[in-house]
């Protein structure tokens, strides 16, 4: 099974808070129910916070940057406007072996 087909484009997706932490823990248990949505279908390949703790980090893959724009819109640090998201798309010309 390839874990990335020639065509993958994959995508960063880096959030930077906008708010203090206090007002992202209310949050963070919608916000991983969102990440955990679309690691089952296969959107999302890891993600974590930041360091120092100041937003996150998604590796995603997805047809467009448009459609990983369609997935943002759905997380509760976007409808919330806890958080700016940048999302730099690349495609990969190279790849270690154990992702083939």
């Amino acid at each position: 099974m390839s874990f990335l087909s020639d065509t993958a484009h994959l995508f960063v997706i880096e959030l930077s808070y906008k708010v203090e932490l206090d007002n992202i823990e209310p949050h963070l248990a919608a916000h991983r129910n969102f990440l955990d949505q679309f690691y089952a279908d296969g959107s999302f390949l890891a993600s974590g916070a930041k360091v120092p703790r100041d937003g996150g980090i998604i590796l995603a893959t997805a047809s467009s940057k448009e459609a990983v724009q369609t997935i943002i819109e759905q997380d509760p640090f976007y409808t919330h406007q806890l958080a700016d998201y940048k999302i730099t798309e690349f495609v990969p010309s190279k790849t270690a072996d154990c992702l083939k």
